[in-house]
C-alpha cells in the first residue's frame, strides 16, 4: 500500500516538473502584454515624431516649446464614435497605423493614405506616374504591400491607370476602408493600447528652447 502511495505521489511530481504552474503562465502573458504595449507606444512615437504635422506645440512664458505626442483621454474616446473620427485625427491615425504594423497588415492603411494624396494631384502627368506607383506597390501580384483585393478589380485598375483619372483606385479603396472600418478598427478600440489612451493624462515632452 505505501508502495502504491509513494509511486503515485512520485508520478505527479513528475508531471507537475514538466508542466508550467498557473503563477508561471500568467507572469508569462503578463510580460506578453507589457511588451506588446511597450512596442505600440515605441512605434507611435516614431510616427508621431517623423511627421510634419503629428506634433503641436505650445510656448509658455518664458517662450520654451512644449510638444504633446499623445492626445488627452478625452480626445482619444472621441475616435471610438466612428472610424471616419479616428483616421481625421493626425494622433489617431499614428496609433491606428501603428497598431496595423504589430499585427502586419499595415499596407492597408498606407494604400488609403496613398489613395487620399492621389485624388489631390492636379497634373495629368503626375496622376498617371503616381498611379503606376501606387499599382507597382500595393496592386500587382506579389508587390511589396499587396493589398487583399478580388482578381477582377485589378484587372480594372491595370486598365485605368494607362489613362489614368482620380477615380481609377476607388472600388479598391472603398474594399479596403471597409476592410479595416469592420475587422482592424473594433479590434483597435478593444487593444490595450488603446484603453491605456483612454485612461492616462496626457504626456508632454521636455521643454526645448527656442
Amino acid at each position: 500500500m505505501q508502495s502504491a502511495i509513494f509511486f503515485a505521489l512520485q508520478h505527479n511530481c513528475g508531471q507537475m516538473e514538466k508542466t508550467p504552474s498557473g503563477c508561471q503562465k500568467e507572469e508569462k502573458k503578463g510580460k506578453m502584454k507589457r511588451t506588446i504595449i511597450k512596442d505600440w507606444k515605441t512605434r507611435l512615437g516614431y510616427f508621431l515624431q517623423n511627421s510634419s504635422t503629428s506634433t503641436k506645440t505650445k510656448s509658455n512664458k518664458k517662450g520654451k516649446q512644449h510638444s504633446y505626442f499623445r492626445p488627452s483621454p478625452e480626445e482619444a474616446q472621441l475616435w471610438s464614435e466612428g472610424f471616419d473620427e479616428l483616421l481625421a485625427n493626425k494622433y489617431g491615425l499614428a496609433a491606428f497605423r501603428a497598431f496595423l504594423k504589430s499585427e502586419f497588415c499595415e499596407e492597408n492603411i498606407d494604400f488609403w493614405l496613398a489613395c487620399e494624396d492621389f485624388k489631390k494631384i492636379k497634373s495629368p502627368q503626375k496622376l498617371i506616374s503616381k498611379a503606376k506607383k501606387i499599382y507597382n506597390e500595393f496592386i500587382e501580384k506579389e508587390a511589396p504591400k499587396e493589398i487583399n483585393i478580388d482578381f477582377q478589380t485589378k484587372n480594372m485598375i491595370a486598365q485605368n491607370i494607362q489613362e489614368a483619372t482620380h477615380t481609377c483606385f476607388g472600388a479598391a479603396q472603398k474594399r479596403v476602408y471597409s476592410l479595416m472600418e469592420n475587422n482592424a478598427y473594433p479590434r483597435f478600440l478593444e487593444s490595450e493600447f488603446y484603453q491605456e489612451l483612454c485612461k492616462k493624462s496626457q504626456i508632454t515632452r521636455e521643454p526645448q528652447g527656442t
